[in-house]
């Protein structure tokens, strides 16, 4: 079983994976939403907002992959599938997020609760994200 911070460090870097595919999983699924502007475009917005992205959505990446180690994550399946619970248990707060997020305000994102696109965009970014996650730090 892997370390929590072994965890940590391989979530941080499937984090990062996940981040260089979302252009094509956008292209794939018709959306512009993506995971990583979530909190980065909460953070700030402007020139320093990749940024702001990258390391929310790092940050976040490690906090998911120390608690999953944690709690006994071992394969790129079972990341997998803890990621995708992950993002079916979450995904009702896209009610909160059509209200304030800035991308849903400006028009740049249509409102993400009953978005069918942006789900599925999700879902495929969860689960590349755990399998990747598993793959690193697994056994």
């Amino acid at each position: 079983m892997p370390s929590p911070a072994r965890g940590a460090v391989a979530g941080a870097a499937a984090a990062l994976a996940w981040v260089a595919v979302e252009p094509l999983v956008g292209r794939v699924f018709d959306t512009p939403y993506t995971d990583s502007k979530l909190a980065g475009a909460l953070i700030t917005r402007g020139r320093l907002e990749p940024v702001a992205r990258l390391g929310a959505h790092t940050a976040a990446g490690a906090l998911f992959g120390f608690v999953w180690a944690g709690l006994g994550g071992r394969s790129a399946a079972n990341g997998a599938i803890a990621a995708e619970l992950e993002n079916v248990l979450l995904w009702p707060a896209m009610a909160i997020v059509d209200r304030v997020h800035p991308c849903v305000r400006d028009g740049t994102w249509p409102p993400l609760l009953r978005n069918r696109r942006a789900f599925g965009a999700a879902a495929v970014g969860h689960a590349f994200f755990g399998a990747v996650l598993g793959a690193l730090a697994g056994d």
